[in-house]
């Protein structure tokens, strides 16, 4: 059995009472210890039954690390018994491991693909701890580990820790059915047993205006757009917008009419295809700039499709095409703003840690070319999927704690759950999101342990502004409805299937 070396605050404690009854989603703001509860679970469990072991799921390989670091320094038991579980570890060697381990530290693709290979066995496992539980919809792998440990394990508790589960009931009942959780404990920023170990944020918003000669290709664009919505509405003539999400619902009934038999809604489909690759375009050159649109138009001219063909070959997308050639040198005046803000802050404070958040891998190599200037002394952080592995990213983030680096520029690997030590000073939005949920975590980053300053930049009449408030309105809804299910009935889960 381990020891717990560390004194819970009061919140940590009642909502560990909760945990120790019932399978609990854990909703707190980034930064507070929701990995305290996951320790004093652990001790728990471990105390009652202690030949069992502990299983710890978190997305990627870096969160993982840092739970390894975490239990090694807060809980008293050998090392070696406290193990990393991922892909890239042989898999005749992850068996021995698993063997030997008490505390196993796993992403939960790896676990999936273990239990499907009849490597392992969850039936020991007396705590199953899911970290980034927003993440847990659908077929993503930690529900297929949630449903496997309910079936077999023979002593079951799960806890499941966000800092944002989602804005809707559907979403959140959605994590609660396929973690098996009983109830809901939620604390934010306001109540009285938080608010005191809340570091202070001061939110600053930058705005810039479209440049002319941006204006010039959204002009393009947008004719091409406004045409396209005014054919989609004779199909569906009560619908009076269409944005991202209504496009997608529509072409997934349009494809369903098409099994059907019903050869008029492949026009609906091209439709709505055509406006997703328009609405998209619009969005690199309000957000990104002219290189990143560029990039797009390339890849639509090597794209067959008929709705992008539909597009390239449209006069006014040649014309947006030909604008973009003309203007080629031109910069959004983000970036500008950007790398004044980075200096200015490092002039004050040499010793200050900055996260740049960017959507776009194109827009992060253009962050990184822009500012990579003396003072400043950047560093990219981005996934797998974008050519990182992940032991570089995880000495990337060292290197960055130490100060080898002074900016992390990064993609949506660093909204999740990273701890940088000693915390960042700074963060900076270079585009808005409309999901509350990377709107959160992002927030996150910064002010864990001392005051820190967000900064959010803005083109004035774009979707920089449409996401952000989008973004805060769903985070108001989402906490609302939280603690409205907080005070449901609790009723167990496990056993359900």
């Amino acid at each position: 059995m381990g020891i717990v070396k560390f004194t819970p605050r009061e919140y940590q404690t009642k909502i560990f009472e909760t945990a120790k009854k019932h399978n609990t989603l854990v909703v707190l703001p980034t930064g507070i210890g929701k990995t305290a509860i996951a320790l004093l679970l652990a001790e728990n469990r471990l105390s009652l039954y202690p030949e069992s072991k502990i299983l710890i799921c978190c997305p990627t390989k870096p969160l993982c690390a840092q739970h390894v670091k975490s239990f090694g320094e807060f809980f008293s038991i050998d090392s070696n018994e406290i193990i990393l579980y991922t892909g890239a570890t042989n898999p005749k060697k992850r068996s021995e491991l698993w063997n030997n381990g008490k505390i196993i530290i796993a992403t939960p693709q790896t676990i999936e693909s273990d239990i499907i290979n009849s490597r392992i066995s969850l039936e020991n496992i007396s705590l199953l701890v899911l970290d980034e539980a927003h993440r847990s919809r659908m077929k993503y792998a930690s529900t297929f580990v949630a449903k496997n440990y309910n079936e077999n394990a023979v002593n079951k508790r799960i806890l499941a820790l966000t800092a944002s589960p989602g804005s809707t009931k559907e979403k959140i009942d959605e994590i609660k059915n396929n973690l098996f959780l009983d109830t809901i404990e939620i604390r934010t920023e306001t109540d009285d047993d938080v608010k005191d170990y809340i570091q202070e944020k001061e939110i600053e918003w930058v705005k810039v205006n479209l440049p002319e000669e941006f204006n010039k290709i959204k002009d393009m664009i947008k004719l091409m757009m406004d045409e396209k919505i005014n054919e989609l509405r004779r199909i569906i003539p009560n619908k009076k917008f269409f944005n991202k999400k209504d496009l997608l619902a529509l072409q997934f009934q349009f494809r369903k009419s098409i099994m059907k038999g019903n050869k008029m809604a492949f026009w609906g489909v091209s439709l709505t295809a055509q406006l997703l690759k328009l609405s998209h375009a619009l969005e690199l050159i309000e957000t990104q700039g002219i290189k990143q649109l560029m990039q797009y138009w390339d890849k639509l001219e090597d794209d067959k499709s008929k709705a992008a063909r539909t597009i390239v070959n449209d006069t006014r997308i040649k014309k947006a095409m030909q604008y973009c050639l003309d203007f080629n040198e031109s910069k959004h005046p983000k970036m500008q703003k950007l790398k004044e803000i980075v200096q200015s802050e490092l002039e004050k404070n040499k010793e200050a840690k900055i996260i740049v958040f960017a959507n776009f891998r194109n827009t992060i190599d253009e962050i990184y070319k822009e500012i990579n200037d003396g003072l400043i002394k950047p560093v990219i952080l981005v996934g797998q999927k974008e050519g990182l592995t992940q032991k570089e990213q995880i000495k990337r983030i060292r290197d960055f704690e130490e100060g080898l680096y002074n900016v992390l520029i990064g993609t949506s690997i660093s909204e999740e759950g990273l701890d940088i030590k000693g915390g960042a000073d700074m963060a900076i939005f270079y585009e808005s999101v409309p999901s509350e949920i990377r709107m959160i975590q992002r927030r996150g980053r910064v002010g864990r342990l001392i005051k820190g300053k967000i900064i959010f930049l803005i083109t004035k009449k774009t979707r920089d502004e449409s996401y952000y408030w989008a973004a805060k309105s769903k985070e108001r809804t989402m906490k609302k409805t939280l603690y409205a299910m907080q005070e449901e009935p609790k009723q167990s889960k496990l056993g359900n299937f």
